[in-house]
């Protein structure tokens, strides 16, 4: 019976796709293209966030390593206590492009975790969007072994 659901399932996606009903830039999320290839980080956050002026914030807070053994695989987690808080983006200063990670937060807990490269030693920023206005935090990550190719 699985079996059968499979196929019918791989062949109604597959006409779908075929069709062009499922489009990817149809299906998913807006995606901030400027911010992801922003060589600079000031660059980085306007594009993500439509301003680069924040205020630094004791109300977030990042988990990350103090010293990372391999940069290839940096885990990151942030928490803001904020209220309102609309959205969290990641940046790592030192990497060729800074912006990581954006998450986008409808109303869920305001907490975001994920694993980064990291290509040397740098300050990871969290930029938190709550009311209208840029809140962030630093810390910095000492890395012994590059992830991006070093």
């Amino acid at each position: 019976m699985k079996r059968r659901t499979l196929l019918k399932t791989s062949l109604v996606t597959g006409v779908i796709a075929s069709t062009g009903l499922l489009i990817p830039g149809r299906v998913l999320a807006a995606y901030p293209q400027a911010a992801f290839e922003s060589k600079e980080v000031d660059g980085a956050i306007s594009a993500a966030m439509g301003s680069s002026d924040y205020a630094d914030s004791g109300d977030i807070k990042i988990k990350a390593p103090e010293i990372a053994e391999n940069g290839a695989v940096v885990p990151i987690q942030i928490t803001s206590s904020i209220a309102g808080t609309e959205s969290i983006s990641l940046i790592v200063a030192n990497n060729p492009s800074p912006m990581a990670a954006i998450f986008n937060l409808h109303g869920s807990e305001a907490f975001a975790s994920v694993r980064v490269k990291m290509i040397k030693t740098s300050d990871v920023i969290a930029v938190v969007k709550a009311g209208g206005s840029l809140h962030a935090a630093r810390q910095e990550v000492k890395v012994t072994i590059g992830g991006c190719g070093g």
